[in-house]
């Protein structure tokens, strides 16, 4: 969602026919959210709304529909094709995710039917699909090797900046104002309340050489700001991972690993769609789960007598976010203290959090419950008191979310640490080997 550093704007262009943009708020993704004050829904509409007055400015415009894709791209082709404008090729950008590859394979047949081109473009990613893979042509399943290959892989091409809009305009952005000239849809036809007022609540699109300069050292500490902030911008895409990766070159070794990992989780999703919702490694869906409600909600509200976990979990149902380090503390809490299964988790932070990206958020749930690929063994439980004394000794994070903290209202832990850490050791290794695959 931006008009710089746009590969598949650039891809649209260089067939030399004039270029016509679109944005389909898809009805089938939408029906699945549950909250109609999702922030999400509130920014990425604002989002498109400026990008049309953007592209206009710039003598094009966009087309902006809502409903099921399908349906939408059939009504455009036939109204542009009244009007004159033959419709020869669609530019989308890539999406590996199973409903999305799904979708674009529906798509592609019929586009084909009416002899129109339908490419993907790469501009998600860094490198994708079998960019990177073992010798033998196989995917990457462990992230180190991969990491390794992915940096043997990489050109400078592949992170340089694709031209602005306004240098694509000279080569045929269009306007055609008997077809576009009607209201974009709004939030409250596809059945969400517009919060977006100011839009404090987003972080900035950019972060400062100073901060990544220091993320190494300072990354681990939810009361530092020493993160970028930038996933929100990634998953939406208002900013291009190449100039993330540029930034990241130049200033932080240990974050353009974090940019690594992103690639590697995109391309797990995509070669292993069952990682999506079931367990990577299938013996770990034997794992007897408890499944304790009242221990659930509990974990959901922040009231589980564990300053970290409810300090996280209260930053994200305010706000949205929750620190990185703090996400794999409360993660490995539900699925090892409390042996609730990790979907659960991963399900909740899907609904809550601002950057929600599913092959990332899926590969990291599966890498605090071990069933995930190069996830954490399943004998590691993390102690969150312990991780408590180490990044947030002085307890500036906990007290900022819990300010009861330390009175008679904080409740007592819910679970013993050492009792849940023998319990979880004890299930996981019930149903599975010593060493899993």
């Amino acid at each position: 969602m931006r008009l710089h550093d746009n590969k598949t704007l650039l891809a649209s262009t260089k067939s030399g026919l004039p270029v016509l943009c679109a944005f389909v708020f898809d009805r089938n993704i939408l029906d699945r959210l549950d909250n109609p004050l999702d922030r999400r829904v509130s920014f990425i509409h604002q989002r498109i709304t400026e990008m049309q007055k953007e592209l206009r400015s710039l003598g094009g415009d966009l087309l902006i529909g809502y409903g099921d894709p399908k349906e939408i791209w059939k009504e455009w082709v036939d109204q542009l094709d009244t009007i004159g404008f033959k419709v020869s090729e669609i530019h989308v950008g890539r999406d590996y995710e199973p409903y999305a590859q799904e979708r674009d394979r529906n798509l592609d047949e019929w586009f084909v039917r009416k002899n129109i081109l339908f490419k993907g473009t790469k501009d998600n990613v860094i490198l994708e699909k079998n960019e990177v893979t073992k010798d033998d042509g196989k995917p990457y399943t462990v992230f180190t090797p991969y990491s390794n290959k992915w940096r043997k892989a990489l050109t400078a091409e592949d992170y340089a900046a694709a031209p602005s809009a306004e240098e694509l305009a000279r080569v045929g952005l269009v306007n055609h104002s008997e077809l576009l000239n009607r209201p974009v849809p709004g939030l409250e036809e596809m059945g969400f309340e517009n919060v977006w007022d100011d839009g404090a609540w987003m972080p900035p699109a950019k972060v400062q050489n100073t901060v990544l300069k220091k993320y190494g050292d300072q990354r681990d500490f939810p009361a530092i700001a020493g993160t970028s902030r930038l996933s929100v911008h990634l998953r939406f895409g208002t900013i291009s991972i190449r100039e993330a990766l540029r930034q990241g070159l130049s200033s932080s070794e240990k974050w353009t690993t974090e940019l690594i990992w992103r690639d590697f989780y995109q391309t797990i999703v995509y070669h292993f769609p069952h990682s999506a919702t079931d367990s990577f490694r299938p013996a770990y869906d034997a794992i007897p789960w408890i499944n304790d409600e009242q221990q659930f909600d509990a974990w959901c509200k922040g009231k589980t007598g564990y300053p970290m976990v409810d300090a996280g979990m209260r930053e994200l149902q305010q706000t949205g976010f929750m620190h990185n380090r703090v996400r794999m503390v409360v993660a490995s809490f539900l699925c090892k203290h409390l042996l609730i299964d990790w979907r659960w988790g991963e399900r909740f932070f899907a609904r809550h959090l601002l950057d929600f990206d599913l092959a990332s958020n899926a590969g990291g749930w599966q890498w605090a419950a071990g069933s995930g690929c190069d996830a954490a063994p399943y004998f590691r439980v993390f102690n969150p008191s312990s991780q408590l004394q180490k990044f947030d000794k002085d307890l500036i994070y906990v007290r900022k979310w819990i300010p009861e903290y330390g009175s008679s209202l904080y409740p007592k832990p819910i679970v013993d640490h050492a009792t849940a850490r023998v319990r979880a050791i004890e299930t996981y290794r019930s149903v599975l080997k010593p060493n899993p695959a």
